[in-house]
């Protein structure tokens, strides 16, 4: 009898970790209804001081939404008021989609973690890294590398490639003369060129030394090209967003959901808030969404809403499984959550397989239970996933610069507040 009644368990378990994600009762997943509103009031503080435009915040526990709403504007000319499917860009947010589109051909056999990357990319044989740099024109002297750069090095940020535009000086300058972007293209530039391109160049320090945020999710993306016969757009469509039901994610959005698109904005030297121009970051645009491109950045090309990108991590908080489709298996998920960097620290943090993974010292900062992983996005888009308490919860903004981007921790703060466990 002790049998069965366990049997039955396992059998639930698993149903209810396959159900897509349902409108909850705060109440019945122990979160207060009344400690919510703080939330309300907390962002629409922010609305009104005119710190931000708008936003989307939503919070799910056990699969159940307990919060989905919109705050502001998405279009302050136009006096458009923010909707709950809004669709932002999610810029470095693409990186954990890419991520699972790497780890489903790691289960197909297709490579190891710990090979070279120029077994499947042979530019990237004989990698050099940066020795000396003359800033005048941008000229450098290099050495050889001490070994190869794997693909686990890749999806941890510890090859040594740097990001084009937004990454150091010395390497922003090398990439700029090359001709590299940081993934926001709205051009007729192809994936393939751009990777090959970036394997010739120095790389920012050893392989597997250092931290070093770059280009390692784009090079992956070609990886995910090279080994599915399939351009990345077209492996996300069939592999990924089709069998969730990610109906508004894309790279370039088609044109009867551009109007959905969110405005972005940045704050001018009275830090009042007003729409990106082409004179707030020279080189990076934001436009490219609805531009019709052809270059599909696996490290930040991507624009989706809040509720499509809360079904892709409510999968992996579900050990790989949404609605009746499993793209990973647990252990896939369990390898993609452990600190895959040993030592060393990401914002007091550790890190998986691209994400930033929870410490005891980063829990002690705002109540995050240690284990919960999470990114975010250059334009002010924010996530993170709490497996031991079900949470998968998101705040979306589109701003840059973000000087008043603690309403993200604020909001973490909110959250735990709120439940009643």
């Amino acid at each position: 009898m002790k049998n069965l009644f366990i049997l039955l368990l396992v059998l639930l378990s698993s149903r209810v970790l396959s159900q897509s994600l349902q409108p909850g009762v705060p109440a019945t997943e122990r979160v207060s209804a009344e400690r919510l509103h703080r939330i309300d009031k907390v962002i629409q503080q922010y609305v009104d001081s005119g710190w931000i435009k708008g936003a989307n915040a939503f919070i799910s526990r056990n699969g159940k939404i307990v919060y989905y709403k919109a705050f502001g504007v998405a279009d302050a000319e136009q006096k458009e008021a923010m909707k709950t499917d809004e669709i932002f860009r999610i810029a470095s947010q693409t990186k954990a989609i890419t991520s699972v589109a790497v780890m489903m051909l790691f289960e197909e056999g297709k490579f190891l973690l710990d090979d070279p990357i120029s077994k499947y990319i042979p530019a990237f044989a004989h990698p050099k890294v940066l020795a000396g740099f003359n800033e005048k024109d941008s000229s450098y002297t290099t050495i050889a590398a001490r070994r190869e750069i794997t693909v686990r090095d890749l999806l941890t940020h510890t090859s040594g490639i740097d990001y084009a535009e937004i990454g150091s000086p010395k390497m922003n300058a090398i990439y700029a003369k090359a001709g590299l972007r940081a993934g926001f293209v709205s051009d007729k530039l192809l994936l393939a060129d751009a990777i090959n391109k970036l394997a010739t160049l120095p790389l920012a320090n050893q392989p597997g030394e250092r931290y070093t945020y770059g280009l390692n999710m784009d090079v992956l993306g070609y990886l995910v090209e090279k080994l599915s016969g399939k351009s990345l757009d077209q492996f996300f469509k069939e592999r990924i967003f089709e069998p969730l039901g990610m109906n508004d994610t894309y790279f370039y959005i088609p044109k009867e959901k551009q109007t959905r698109l969110v405005k972005v904005y940045t704050p001018d030297k009275q830090q009042h808030l007003v729409r990106w121009s082409a004179t707030t970051f020279p080189g990076v645009g934001v436009d490219y969404p609805t531009s019709n491109g052809t270059y599909y950045s696996g490290g930040a090309g991507l624009s989706s809403t809040i509720k499509d990108y809360a079904i892709f991590l409510q999968m992996l908080l579900n050990n790989g499984v949404y609605n009746g489709h499993r793209l990973l298996a647990r252990h896939t998920v369990e390898l993609m959550t452990t600190n895959q960097v040993g030592d060393l620290f990401v914002n007091g943090n550790k890190f998986g397989l691209s994400f930033q993974i929870s410490t005891k010292a980063g829990q002690a900062k705002l109540g995050e239970t240690e284990g919960s992983f999470s990114w975010g996005g250059f334009y002010g888009t924010g996530y993170w996933v709490d497996p031991k308490e079900h949470l998968v919860c998101l705040i979306f903004v589109q701003q840059w610069p973000y000087p008043h981007g603690e309403l993200t921790d604020k909001f973490k703060v909110l959250v735990y507040s709120a439940l009643e466990d």
